[in-house]
């Protein structure tokens, strides 16, 4: 019988569960025993995984970032301490960057890296004490090949991976693992809810977005993503999980690591019909 993630993790904590990515790890968790802690900014979203007894949903908005570590650290103690946390919640924001009022871009910055990793942080002092979790930061391939237009993203999974990276090393001989996700693209109406403030569309960006809302929906199921964590969450070590479609995950990281950054954003360009 093969091992489930529950004998390792039998708590978890899962942020932004309600839809795409997050409901699928949500679900995969449940279905292997884990008892689940997910949250929403609209608990009511959570109805289809609180018919699960195993379920627990949790109102939290990432925007109030002292707010959403005490309701982490309530649910957190209710649950005995969670040997599982996975940071998933976040959102696009498509514009040029110099044209789109900044505010747009602090807001999401702050909620998808500083408040990502205050969450990170608090989650992180129980696990070392305990000397036993699983830390899980979903970054994105977007740290390593940039989506255009979309620069505060880009720069949130960046900095989110390099938080990840930081501690891994600082975690290294422990009980405590940390994995840095970073998914491609995958079928999770994540067009569908990407904010785009207001600003003439030019044609370089019509053309962008035309080419990511073709990729999001040719992408696999988040289900795939799902079964890519439970793989990494049962082999028991830190590292980087890539995940997606075969020439994201795979091939596209293997001809960057190999050609030159010119080549790299040629590859790109051509990628999102750019010029």
């Amino acid at each position: 019988m093969s091992p489930r993630v529950s004998e390792l993790y039998p708590t978890a904590f899962v942020t932004g569960a309600s839809t795409g990515l997050g409901r699928a790890f949500a679900e995969m968790l449940l279905a292997d025993g884990v008892r689940v802690w997910g949250t929403a900014r609209d608990a009511a979203r959570l109805a289809p995984l609180a018919i699960n007894s195993h379920f627990t949903p949790v109102a939290l908005d990432l925007r109030e970032g002292a707010a959403a570590e005490k309701i982490f650290l309530a649910a957190d103690q209710a649950a005995g301490g969670f040997a599982l946390v996975i940071n998933n919640a976040g959102y696009g924001v498509f514009g040029s960057f110099a044209a789109t009022d900044f505010v747009a871009w602090q807001e999401q910055l702050e909620v998808m890296l500083v408040h990502t990793a205050r969450l990170s942080h608090a989650a992180l002092r129980g696990m070392g004490a305990r000397n036993h979790g699983a830390l899980v930061n979903i970054s994105s391939l977007a740290a390593e090949f940039p989506l255009p237009f979309q620069s505060a993203y880009n720069m949130a999974k960046a900095g989110l991976t390099a938080l990840n990276e930081s501690i891994i090393i600082e975690t290294a001989g422990t009980g405590v693992v940390v994995l840095d996700v970073r998914p491609g693209d995958y079928r999770t109406d994540f067009e569908g809810s990407v904010r785009r403030p207001p600003g003439a569309m030019t044609p370089t960006m019509a053309r962008a977005w035309a080419a990511f809302g073709r990729m999001m929906l040719s992408g696999p199921a988040p289900t795939h993503a799902a079964a890519a964590l439970r793989r990494a969450l049962l082999r028991r070590r830190s590292g980087t999980v890539r995940c997606g479609r075969f020439f994201q995950a795979v091939l596209a990281p293997f001809l960057a690591r190999l050609g030159s950054l010119p080549l790299k954003r040629r590859i790109q360009a051509k990628y999102f019909d750019l010029p």
